[in-house]
């Protein structure tokens, strides 16, 4: 009697459990309610999609490149964000004599009979015989052939890769493997494969080939002038990287090395310094340090909560700032419980008031955000109530929602101030977060990995992730994250060796560590810290980005008189620790107003503090222009 009694007491209580179960995922999701909490109120609009104007980009500065535009209706926009990334002086123009009163001259995003009169393409053919440099993408006759040194022009869309020729001044420095053989199309085939051009016959070694050895580059070097023919779209490139579509053309996911854009945009500026003797350029990381490292928590586990302190105060300690990204969870589902409490609060604003950045991390950390809805920009706390049913289905999610009341909630509730920046769960990414970012204020994204986005650099975000219209939103992509395996504990020889490989051209360095745990991740973060202290800046995305954002906005140009030269740098935003990268016979002789300023490597200068127009004088060796 008493087997089959407990048999049907076992069996009452599976059912008991199984029904509490179903009972858990189909109910009303729980909301942890701040009582006489309500908002944001008001509501959020997102912008049109209204396409930037190229002559928003044409900047009369003298020792500028010039980009002859011949199609307005092609990728300039990536190309431009580029050139701003990588700190490269130019202008856009449709006037081919306006193009050529600079010393580098860029036809993009094709040199054809059908695009350019004849008269245009004789005074592009005269350009480097004049000592300027020419840069033609597709060049696809107009009797240029000879110009660039090769016969015929053709098409392909079936080229894996770009395999650059390092015997040559302009790509001497790109020694590592992953910089002279640079992906193009990914191993599966698809409608949004990257066409290329060839050139046939080419007079001179080209400077890079495709995978199956046809010229993708040439140099022609034409007296003291210079004519390069490129083959690839490099503005369609970047904004495949930019906008999250690179379709299997990146090696990687994370956690590795990945740096086809940068090789692509340093290659152009090299180009620019060896046509332009007047060449200034910016740095990309502040105080004339060889790194920019950031280092950023994901707080979305209950866990998660009270170890973030401790990692907050070996940041403290450490004399750094970081960010952490907090979910601001007040639904239970299947996620997780209940964290965003009163109690977590006070947790927050003690990591706050050690000076570290509190960012947002989403309400919900869905592993669909990218399906949400946009949304009405009217959803409210405590009304909005995402919740997660399992990893493919989320109820009631908007991605408004997502960021407007994940950033009123720690706004309001904090002492961190107004978030600035965001990053989704599990790097979640729909195609109208740009805009949503900054229609509900926020400012920087870290939203992919460097790996995913082929660049180790930060860049501009485009309206809806695509090629026409620009938003105000900056992002960071991640380089080291803490979930792949081995454990992080175990691979800080590898991090540090890909810190060694990004900081060789100032590159950008995005840490993620869920702080789920202490042990092994927090010694990692110590050792690195320990290890790129002294050669790398460190600080927080909000630091950081206020610094990019007011770089991204800095025009300058340099004006000629004898062996004087002057640079007018125009900052419309307050910047510190900008480097300049000078020529190397300039010698500074006077700054107005006057301004700290201290030579670093090479020939560069770094300026303490800018805050408006700023002039400063030099005297060089060379002849004047």
């Amino acid at each position: 009697m008493q087997r089959p009694l407990l048999r049907i007491i076992l069996g009452f209580t599976a059912a008991a459990m199984l029904a509490a179960a179903v009972f858990f995922i189909a109910r009303k999701p729980d909301n942890a309610v701040f009582p006489g909490i309500s908002g944001p109120e008001a509501s959020t609009t997102v912008s049109r999609n209204v396409p930037v104007e190229w002559k928003q980009y044409d900047h009369a500065a003298p020792g500028a490149m010039a980009i002859l535009l011949t199609n307005p209706d092609s990728s300039w926009l990536g190309l431009a964000h580029g050139l701003k990334t990588i700190g490269v002086p130019f202008r856009i123009t449709t006037d081919v004599k306006t193009a050529l009163q600079h010393k580098v001259v860029m036809v993009y995003p094709t040199i054809s009979g059908k695009v350019l009169n004849q008269e245009s393409l004789q005074a592009l053919a005269a350009f480097p015989r004049e000592g300027g440099t020419l840069i033609g993408f597709d060049v696809a006759g107009g009797g240029l052939e000879p110009v660039f040194g090769f016969s015929e022009t053709g098409s392909d869309r079936s080229r894996m890769a770009l395999h650059i020729d390092t015997n040559q001044a302009v790509t001497a420095e790109f020694t590592d493997p992953r910089e002279r053989i640079i992906p193009l199309n990914g191993s599966k085939r698809s409608g949004d494969d990257m066409g290329v051009v060839s050139y046939s016959q080419p007079r001179f070694p080209p400077l890079a080939t495709y995978d199956n050895g046809a010229a993708a580059i040439l140099h022609r070097a034409v007296g003291k002038g210079h004519a390069y023919a490129i083959g690839l779209d490099i503005g369609f490139f970047l904004l495949k990287g930019y906008n999250n579509r690179q379709q299997g053309i990146a090696r990687s996911y994370v956690n590795d090395f990945e740096p086809a854009l940068d090789v692509l945009l340093r290659l152009l500026r090299n180009i620019y310094r060896q046509g332009e003797p007047d060449a200034v350029t910016l740095g990309t990381v502040p105080q004339a340090k060889s790194l920019s490292v950031i280092l950023t928590h994901d707080i979305d586990y209950t866990e998660s909560v009270r170890n973030a302190l401790v990692y907050a105060q070996h940041e403290k300690q450490s004399g750094i700032s970081a960010t952490h990204f907090i979910q601001t969870k007040y639904i239970r589902d299947w996620n997780d419980d209940v964290f965003f409490k009163p109690e977590l609060v006070d947790t927050i604003d003690r990591i706050a008031a050690l000076g570290m950045e509190i960012a947002s991390h989403s309400v919900s950390h869905s592993r669909v955000f990218s399906k949400f809805e946009l949304g009405s920009g009217r959803e409210q706390y405590p009304q909005y109530q995402p919740f997660v049913r399992d990893a493919e289905h989320t109820e009631n999610g908007t991605v408004l929602g997502e960021l407007r009341v994940s950033r009123f909630l720690l706004g309001h509730l904090t002492k961190g101030g107004d978030p600035v920046s965001f990053r989704p769960g599990h790097l979640q990414n729909p195609f109208s977060l740009p805009q949503a970012l900054e229609a509900s204020g926020f400012r920087y994204s870290s939203s992919v990995t460097a790996n995913t986005a082929l660049t180790h650099l930060p860049f501009r975000l485009a309206y809806g992730r695509e090629t026409k219209a620009q938003t105000a939103i900056y992002e960071f992509p991640i380089t080291i994250e803490d979930e792949h395996k081995p454990k992080l504990g175990d691979r800080l020889p590898q991090a540090l060796a890909v810190a060694d490989r990004v900081s060789r051209y100032g590159g950008l360095y995005v840490v993620l560590i869920h702080p789920n745990v202490l042990d092994h991740k927090l010694d990692f973060q110590k050792r690195l810290v320990a290890a790129l202290k002294n050669r790398a800046w460190f600080g927080s995305l909000r630091d950081f980005g206020a610094w990019w954002t007011a770089r991204d906005q800095i025009t300058w140009q340099v004006q000629y008189e004898g062996r004087r030269r002057t640079l007018l740098l125009e900052s419309p935003q307050p910047i510190s620790d900008l480097v300049l990268q000078l020529p190397k016979h300039y010698r500074l002789v006077k700054t107005t107003p006057e301004t700290v300023t201290t030579p670093s490597a090479g020939s560069s200068l770094l300026i303490s503090k800018i805050t408006g127009p700023l002039k400063l004088e030099f005297e060089t060796a060379g002849a004047a222009p």
